[in-house]
C-alpha cells in the first residue's frame, strides 16, 4: 500500500516551552518491509509459503523546518526523501516460473512530496497550560517522480522499461490539501493524552501512468478503468498516554492509517490498493536541552485491504465479487531528532 506519509512524532509539548525557540529542525526516518498479501482482511498465506509474494522495502528521510512566528502561529515546510526496493516475481518472468533468475528488483531513489502548512494553537497558551489543541492546513506539492521508470525482465535476455509499481513511485502526481489535528492533555506532571489526525485531499483523479510496467495493458484493465494509476487520498490518526519520568517519556496508543477507495473530491477511478492498518504504538521519547529524540515502532494487528472503484466495475459487470490484494507490513520503525533553534 502507498501509505507515504511519516505521521507525526509521539506527543505535544506545551508551545510555551518553545518561547525563546524561533525555528524546530526535524529529521525522521521510516522504515517497513511489506511482504504478507491480503484479500480483505484475510492473509493470503500460499504467498509466502510458494514464494510468490512480492517484498517493498522502504525507507523515507524528511528534513523539517518549522518557524514558530508567536506562540500560537507556526508554518512548517517538510521534504521527504524516499529509497525503495521492490522484489517480485509476477513483475519479470512470472509467478510460474521455476527459472532462477525469476525473482528480480526495481528500486527508486529520489525526492518525494514536498509539503507546506500553517499551525494555530487554538487556546491561548498563556491561559491554557494543561492542554491544547492545534490546527495544521497545508499544501502536497507534487514534487516526487510520479513516473518513475526501471527495467523488467522478461527471460534472462529479454526487458523493457516501464513505470515501477505504484507502491514505489516517488510521488502520486497530485497537489493536494493536508488538514490536520494535534492535541494533548496533562492529567498530571507525569501522565500526559495525545492525539493526532491527519488526511489528505488529492482531488486530481488520475495521473496519467500506465500500469503495464512498460507493455501494452490487457483489455480487462482498460475495461475495469486500472490501466492507469489513481491519485489517492491518504489518512492517519493515532491516539495514546504517555508517562514522563524525568527527561524519559513512554507512551503506548493504537494508530490507523490508510488509503480509501473513494476520494473525497474529485473522482476514485485509476489503480490503487485502498485499505487500512490499525496498529499498537508503543513510543520512546528523551528531551535534553534544546533535544528532542523519538523512537515509535507500530506492530500491525488488523490489516484490510478493502475493494477498490476497479474492483467495484469488475463485480458489477461480471457478477462475481471481486477484490484485489495488497502486501502489508508486521511493522514499521519511526525515528527521529527535533532540535529547538533560535
Amino acid at each position: 500500500m502507498a501509505v507515504r506519509s511519516n505521521g507525526s512524532s509521539c506527543s505535544m509539548s506545551h508551545p510555551m516551552e518553545h518561547k525563546e525557540t524561533k525555528w524546530l529542525l526535524s529529521f525522521n526516518h521510516r522504515y517497513f518491509e511489506s511482504f504478507r498479501h491480503f484479500v480483505g482482511a484475510e492473509e493470503q498465506k500460499h504467498r509466502v509459503y510458494g514464494n510468490t509474494e512480492v517484498i517493498n522495502t522502504t525507507h523515507l528521510f524528511e528534513i523539517g523546518g518549522t518557524r514558530l512566528i508567536n506562540n500560537r502561529w507556526s508554518i512548517g515546510f517538510y521534504l521527504p526523501l524516499a529509497s525503495n526496493v521492490r522484489s517480485s516475481l509476477y513483475e519479470h518472468y512470472g509467478n510460474e516460473s521455476s527459472n532462477p533468475n525469476a525473482r528480480r528488483e526495481t528500486k527508486s531513489f529520489g525526492l518525494a512530496d514536498i509539503r507546506i502548512a500553517a499551525y494555530r494553537w487554538i487556546l491561548d497558551p498563556v491561559v491554557s497550560t494543561k492542554g491544547n489543541i492545534q490546527f495544521g492546513l497545508g499544501l502536497k506539492l507534487s514534487t516526487g517522480d510520479y513516473r518513475y521508470h526501471d527495467e523488467f525482465f522478461r527471460n534472462d535476455s529479454t526487458s523493457i522499461y516501464g513505470p515501477v509499481d505504484q507502491s514505489i513511485q516517488l510521488g502520486d502526481g497530485g497537489t493536494g490539501i493536508t488538514s490536520e489535528i494535534n492535541s494533548y492533555y496533562n492529567v498530571n506532571k507525569k501522565i500526559q493524552i495525545y492525539a493526532n489526525a491527519f488526511y489528505l485531499v488529492n482531488p486530481r483523479e488520475q495521473n496519467g501512468v500506465s500500469t503495464a510496467r512498460g507493455g501494452t495493458p490487457s483489455a480487462a484493465a482498460i475495461k475495469y478503468g486500472s490501466n492507469v494509476m489513481s491519485v489517492p487520498d491518504q489518512f492517519m490518526f493515532r491516539a495514546g498516554a504517555g508517562y514522563s519520568m524525568n527527561q524519559f517519556q513512554a507512551a503506548a496508543g493504537l494508530r490507523i492509517e490508510g488509503v480509501p477507495a473513494h476520494d473525497v473530491i474529485g473522482g476514485s477511478n485509476g489503480f490503487r490498493r485502498p485499505g487500512y492498518i490499525i496498529s499498537a504504538e508503543p513510543v520512546l521519547l528523551y528531551k535534553q536541552s534544546k533535544a528532542q529524540f523519538y523512537l515509535s515502532v507500530p506492530v500491525a494487528f488488523v490489516r484490510n485491504r478493502t475493494q477498490s472503484v476497479p474492483d467495484e466495475i469488475r463485480t458489477k459487470l461480471t457478477g462475481t465479487y471481486y477484490k484485489g490484494d495488497a502486501a502489508f507490513a508486521d511493522y514499521t520503525v519511526n525515528f527521529g531528532l527535533v532540535l529547538q533553534l533560535k
